[in-house]
């Protein structure tokens, strides 16, 4: 059982101490929570042993937020939920609401303001992604226009919870994954297909040549004395673009061969079977924007044939292990190649496989 947080000395680094900011009906059961069950789609009730009731209102996020988005939740919160709302890592929004009277009237302004209701449950989870095209130097695709396509086209499952099972899409918009897209039911991840570009000038006048080096995880790069530079083995590189976050003259981008891979199966739940990581489905999709429509098209696929032929309480990649990635490639009418093949080459000398450092 949880007991009170002892409280940490005061300081003006890191955020507020979280205990502070919790709504007193937490603060007074706080580790005697005894229970929770689903009311209905987005809604939530937590129980505790002294029997007081907590009810949770989900309402999905569009990830980025602006200043006006933010001030209507608040707003919201101070008149349903006593000031008090939080952000799941999901990027959903959620009221904390002592009071199950305050609970319609708050769902009807939620849906009023265009901010849908639901996410619990078995049903699809808000989609997490990175940064994209807006912030990141290394990113392969967008992140908000892809998702928001997909989620567009996927968004009656986000306000039912009559799926198999729940299920989590992630995004990321590069193989450095900052997203959890090695452990999601379905993932998609910006990938590189050709070496970096190198600027042998700038290399020289403005990187750092033992830090780029240092920088590939596959120790791919090697030093160019004669040019004051340095080469890429293009057989050990795996287009992840870390020499690119160091060294700007190494440019990784590529309209053409740029795009997304697929992956399917992974979950960091072990319920009823073992944490997974994701599988490789679909090797590349170009990248279409404004709406990405090949990437919605494949998604909705894979989704459509989960839903279909899963049984209740199998998660995708419990579903594949049971019927066989032979009839999962059939059924999802995708073609088995060279690129599913995972021989992990490299990974003997170079990844990292303990917490133990060796100098």
């Amino acid at each position: 059982m949880c007991s009170v947080p002892v409280k940490k000395p005061k300081t003006d680094i890191g955020p507020p101490y979280y205990y502070d900011m919790l709504p007193e009906i937490i603060k007074e059961n706080y580790g005697k929570w005894k229970y929770h069950e689903k009311i209905k789609p987005g809604v939530l009730k937590h129980v505790s042993e002294n029997g007081a009731e907590l009810y949770t209102v989900r309402a999905g996020s569009p990830r980025l937020l602006s200043i006006v988005t933010i001030r209507e939740y608040a707003d919201l919160a101070d008149k349903y939920s006593g000031g008090h709302l939080r952000f799941t890592s999901r990027h959903n929004v959620e009221f904390l609401l002592s009071d199950p009277a305050n609970i319609e009237p708050l769902i009807a302004e939620l849906e009023a303001k265009g901010y849908p209701v639901g996410g619990t449950g078995d049903c699809l989870n808000n989609i997490i992604h990175t940064q994209g095209w807006i912030h990141c130097h290394s990113a392969a695709t967008d992140a908000s226009g892809p998702v928001k396509a997909v989620m567009d086209d996927l968004f009656e499952y986000f306000k039912k919870d009559d799926l198999p099972a729940k299920l989590k899409i992630s995004m990321a918009c590069c193989l450095n994954m900052c997203g959890a897209v090695h452990c999601s039911d379905i993932a998609f991840v910006g990938i590189h297909r050709t070496v970096p570009t190198i600027d042998d000038a700038g290399v020289a006048k403005g990187c750092e040549i033992p830090n780029v080096i240092a920088s590939c995880p596959t120790g791919a790069i090697r030093p160019n004395p004669k040019a004051k530079s340095v080469m890429v083995n293009e057989e050990k590189c795996m287009y992840c673009g870390n020499c690119y976050t160091v060294c700007p003259s190494m440019k990784i981008m590529d309209p053409v061969n740029d795009g997304v891979a697929i992956f399917v199966g992974g979950k960091v739940s072990n319920a009823r079977s073992g944490p997974a990581f994701s599988r490789l489905a679909i090797p590349w999709v170009p990248n279409t924007p404004p709406r990405w429509d090949e990437l919605v098209v494949a998604i909705r696929n894979l989704v459509e044939i989960w839903v279909k032929d899963a049984r209740k309480g199998e998660r995708y990649g419990e579903w594949i292990e049971r019927i066989g990635w032979e009839k999962f490639f059939e059924m999802a009418n995708l073609p088995f190649t060279d690129k599913h093949i995972d021989d992990f080459i490299f990974s003997v000398p170079t990844f990292r496989t303990t917490t133990n450092f060796k100098y």
